[in-house]
């Protein structure tokens, strides 16, 4: 019981995971896939900074009594897969308005059945 109270935050990163994996599988509607793509996204980022995470650590600078430095690297990767995540996310809703100018809708199923009938 001491394991899963003691690794919440990797139960939560898989929830949250799981989350974000069936919002994309199971909706038609292509606004709510790109929020499920953002909980996954956000699943990963959590994971990585719970990973990297160093109990008693302290930040890299060199003073005296200091044993045990924390790694800023994943810190920085995550902040720019931020960066990275909100460029995409806004180039996939100017996709979806584009999209919804050019069929007047943007559920998949009617875009498909708008596709196949021309």
């Amino acid at each position: 019981m001491d394991f899963i109270i003691g690794h919440y935050n990797y139960w939560v990163v898989i929830f949250l995971m799981m989350a974000g994996f069936y919002t994309i599988i199971s909706r038609g509607n292509l606004v709510k896939k790109i929020v499920g793509l953002n909980i996954f996204q956000v699943s990963v980022f959590m994971l990585y900074i719970t990973m990297s995470t160093v109990h008693g650590g302290a930040a890299p600078i060199i003073s005296e009594g200091v044993e045990n430095y924390s790694n800023p690297l994943p810190h920085v990767l995550i902040l720019t897969a931020i960066v990275v995540g909100v460029a995409t996310t806004s180039l996939g809703l100017a996709l979806v308005v584009r999209i919804k100018e050019a069929y007047g809708t943007i559920e998949e199923d009617e875009i498909h059945e708008l596709d196949h009938s021309l």
